[in-house]
């Protein structure tokens, strides 16, 4: 029983035992879903149903017990959230039966596993074909209820339809949180209706890097794209129904050069002359960021607006990452908002920023988390933290009572690479194997119980500065997201005690799924000759960080 992420428990019956023997699903087989069970029933009939060439019939009108059905669905209250109970019998069938809804997704993408290769693909390799199933019972829940993935998607545009297909492989992952990084230096993707030129302006460069920062090769052609509202509201729709919730990011008062580029006067125009900037073309860090005004607050403030109305999520993301101070520590109208506010320096500035949008979310409804450099100058109250640059933000975030998202850099950055060889295509980062994503550990072990009650869970990042195609993407994701998505749902032991070779031999059965999915995963031989790159542009020292 190959499943990945690992259940909590899984028991397969002998042909001797009460279970009896398989269950054999075909053109026959019939589907029965009760009250609230409608997310896993769609899902059953478009994707499994489509891919086995199976019709999924209703099963009997009222209920298995009149008549078992092959497949049964039902929610059952003594379960808890996302949790869910899979059995296989000869008498019953296949019944899943689930604390809430996503559990009974979560069950139903059990099945598929349990079903094998052919259950993930797009079309029926052998139509009418009969599929076997040994009599068996999963009983199974998630460790944390933020199981997350972060997509950048300003550095290098992915189109809908390449949105829509990691939402699908994140829920045959079972991970629930789509982290949608819509904006930085390099882009604006999402539309803002009262400020057109956001996507206008903001959404093109001029031309685009080739490799990482040190790399003299230019692609000289634009580069960009963008999401319109009724993109958002698709792709949106298109999560909920596999019950991941997506976060949106909208980058302030750093990594904001192309909304400056669109807007001048969002920048500190007292410092330098924002109607000359265009969208950044590179990689880094720059040093234009948003000016401290009342004009800025406002500008956000009508742009989250229109994010709230596209996104139902409880949180939102601000950013509040790698803001340089240097211009502000030369503009004169900074420096009156500093003695305005009586603070005493440009950190207390940009936690006052933060703050206010902090308070303004909250005042609807919502939640702010950004990524650990909101931690200084001071936390707004309401903050939750992304904590990126190693374990200490989410320490001190969860010790002073806030929630916290751990996604550090040295662990779970996808974008570093995956071995220290030669053929590794445009290497950057930390190496990162998969044995390494394995052993991450989400909870620092020096948070007491109570503190470790604010980890609300974690994520993988993809920042997509070298992902200049799927394909990319696909190989710096896989098969390390496979093992992350492990590590967030399964109650494994401590890093030192899990079983890798386990996991690897999981895996070789997992490799088969991937490839009905069509995703270009790094093999664990090394990359494919197709997918090396030879790694001269840009190749960091061992230990240098991330460029983002």
């Amino acid at each position: 029983m190959d499943l990945i992420p690992a259940p909590r428990a899984a028991a397969e019956n002998s042909p001797e035992s009460p279970g009896g023997g398989p269950v054999v699903l075909g053109p026959r087989t019939t589907l029965w879903a009760g009250p609230g069970t409608g997310t896993a029933e769609r899902w059953l009939r478009s994707h499994l149903g489509a891919a086995l060439g199976l019709p999924l019939p209703p099963g009997p009108e009222n209920g298995p017990e009149d008549g078992p059905a092959a497949v049964s669905l039902r929610l059952d209250a003594e379960l808890p959230p996302e949790a869910y109970r899979l059995a296989v019998t000869a008498a019953g069938g296949v019944g899943i039966r689930g604390g809430d809804a996503a559990g009974v997704f979560w069950g139903a993408q059990t099945l598929r596993q349990l079903i094998g290769p052919d259950a993930f693909r797009r079309a029926p390799v052998r139509p009418g074909a009969r599929y076997e199933i040994a009599a068996q019972v999963v009983e199974d829940a998630p460790r944390f209820g933020w199981r997350g993935l972060m997509l950048d998607v300003s550095r290098h545009f992915m189109p809908k339809d390449g949105v829509l297909r990691y939402l699908d492989l994140m829920a045959a992952h079972k991970l629930n949180v789509f982290h949608f990084h819509l904006t930085d230096d390099q882009g604006w993707r999402v539309e803002i209706k009262r400020h057109p030129k956001l996507t206008a302006t903001g959404a093109w460069r001029s031309r685009t890097k080739s490799g990482h920062r040190a790399s003299p090769l230019w692609e000289e052609k634009p580069h960009g794209g963008f999401y319109t509202q009724d993109d958002i509201r698709e792709i949106v729709a298109y999560a909920a129904e596999r019950h991941i919730t997506v976060v949106p990011e909208i980058d302030m008062p750093g990594h904001s050069q192309a909304a400056i580029a669109a807007y001048p006067e969002l920048g500190n125009t007292d410092v330098i002359d924002t109607a000359s900037l265009g969208v950044w073309d590179t990689w880094g860090i720059t040093e234009n960021v948003l000016a401290p005004t009342d004009n800025t607050l406002r500008f956000y403030e009508g742009v989250f607006e229109e994010i709230l109305e596209l996104f139902p999520s409880t949180f939102i993301h601000v950013g509040g990452d790698e803001c340089p101070k240097e211009q502000w520590r030369r503009s004169g109208t900074a420096k009156a908002r500093l003695n305005e506010l009586g603070l005493a320096d440009e950190d207390e500035l940009q936690a006052w920023f933060i703050a206010h949008f902090d308070r303004w979310l909250t005042a609807r409804g919502r939640r702010l988390i950004g990524w650990d450099e909101i931690l200084e100058g001071g936390l707004a109250p309401g903050a939750a933290v992304a904590s990126w640059r190693g374990y200490r933000g989410g320490v001190t975030a969860a010790r002073a009572g806030h929630d916290v998202v751990m996604c550090p850099e040295q662990h779970v950055y996808l974008d570093h690479r995956q071995d220290g060889g030669p053929d590794e295509p445009v290497p950057i980062g930390y190496v990162r194997t998969l044995r390494d994503v394995y052993r991450f550990e989400p909870v620092p072990a020096e948070l007491t119980p109570e503190e470790a009650r604010h980890v609300l869970g974690t994520q993988a990042n993809l920042w997509t500065e070298v992902m200049d195609s799927p394909a990319r993407v696909d190989y710096q994701a896989f098969p390390r997201l496979a093992a992350f998505a492990e590590v967030a749902w399964s109650a494994l032991p401590a890093p030192a005690e899990r079983d890798f070779a386990d996991f690897e031999r999981r895996m070789t059965t997992h490799y088969a799924r991937l490839d009905a999915l069509g995703v270009a995963y790094r093999p664990p031989t090394g990359p494919l000759p197709w997918q090396r790159r030879p790694g001269i542009l840009g190749r960091p020292r061992e230990g240098e960080p991330p460029q983002v």
